[in-house]
């Protein structure tokens, strides 16, 4: 159950004004991850919306400081530092305003979920905040399965779901979670563990242009403690060629 001081900080969207949002020209959209190097899995999506004109902010709920990657940056801070800088750059490439979270600690989100001051209840909070403060019609994250099952990436996402599910239908936003089609997953060693959705699930996708894979590969060349140049090169060419194929595929939460 969303605690309450969340539940008023959603609900302080129902003390304004009825949203006048079929009117609106374009919309805002907040993608909603774990750590820096999330936002690549529906790195051509983001660029797209944000080519199109609608204001996409990426929320980061950890700076990822616990790494593994491929750095000799120490973890904890100095190793947050970095990430963050490379998140920024990613946000930069697609189009997109970063915003992070403040105090949650990097594999920390499920710990003791219930508990008073928990990382899960601090991001309930925060999350909160940014979404009365964005108040977008659209919100992308994570499925349950959390893409390989990181108990960060699932907390997000049941998160996320909790809350938006506790709003009026007025100011719920459209939930979408990104998934992958099954019978597409790249035959890689690194991602054989990763979840697949049956296609007859993912109604709605977000079609991409050469420009925008073009800034998801320049997304991917900011997170360089997180990946080897020779995977910063050719991750989103290996996506396009077997799990997108031109669109990022979602299917709605509610």
């Amino acid at each position: 159950m969303i605690r309450k001081t969340a539940t008023m900080a959603l609900a302080a969207l129902a003390l304004g004004t009825t949203p006048a949002r079929a009117a609106e020209p374009s919309e805002r959209v907040l993608v909603v991850v774990a750590h820096p190097d999330d936002e690549l899995f529906m790195a051509p999506a983001i660029a797209a919306l944000a080519r199109q004109g609608h204001a996409v902010t990426i929320v980061f709920a950890t700076l990822g400081d616990q790494g593994p990657g491929v750095t000799d940056f120490e973890r904890g801070p100095p190793l947050g530092a970095i990430r963050r800088a490379e998140a920024q750059c990613s946000a930069n490439a697609l189009g997109a305003q970063a915003r992070f979270l403040e105090g949650l600690g990097d594999g920390t989100l499920a710990e003791t979920p219930q508990a008073p001051k928990s990382p899960a209840l601090r991001f309930i909070d925060q999350f909160a905040k940014a979404y009365v403060e964005t108040d977008p019609q659209l919100v992308l994250t994570w499925g349950p399965d959390g893409g390989y099952g990181h108990a960060d990436h699932r907390m997000v996402s049941a998160q996320v779901t909790m809350a938006l599910q506790s709003l009026a239908n007025q100011y719920r936003a459209r939930l979408l979670y990104v998934g992958i089609p099954a019978g597409s997953l790249p035959k890689v060693p690194q991602m054989a563990g990763w979840a697949e959705t049956d296609p007859a699930l993912l109604t709605e996708t977000v079609r991409y242009s050469p420009a925008d894979l073009d800034a998801a590969k320049a997304a991917a060349m900011c997170h360089a403690t997180q990946f080897d140049e020779a995977s910063r090169q050719g991750m989103m060419g290996l996506f396009d060629a077997t799990m997108w194929r031109g669109k990022v595929h979602f299917r709605p939460a509610f």
